[in-house]
């Protein structure tokens, strides 16, 4: 989906011309980018959160030339979708079922049993 095409979305939702149903849109994607830039989190319930998280200097290397590059320190945005939202792609998905304090001793998921 394009912007155009959600546009084209809140427009026919409403009594709404292109202009308005742009001019929401952009008002949407101004304040979540703002909001971003003075480092605030966002959170829409049943949809998700925007935040963003520090990403360390590090040294890359440039795959065209293999020469080692200094990549510096920065903020990169990050969106968390909500539980509602993860079930609503996923409906088929296996749901986990919680260990028994009684069986919690026989297995862990993180190493099974040698067999």
């Amino acid at each position: 989906m394009t912007k155009a095409d959600l546009v084209d979305k809140v427009t026919a939702l409403g009594d709404l011309t292109r202009r308005d149903g742009e001019v929401i849109v952009d008002t949407l994607f101004e304040s979540v980018i703002g909001a971003l830039k003075s480092g605030d989190k966002i959170e829409i319930r049943g949809f998700g959160s925007f935040r963003t998280r520090q990403r360390n200097a590090r040294t890359g290397r440039n795959p065209k030339t293999g020469a080692k590059v200094d990549v510096p320190a920065k903020r990169v945005p990050f969106f968390k979708p909500s539980k509602e939202l993860r079930d609503s792609v996923n409906p088929g998905a296996v749901k986990s079922t919680p260990i028994k304090s009684g069986e919690k001793d026989k297995v862990d998921p993180h190493h099974p049993p040698a067999m």
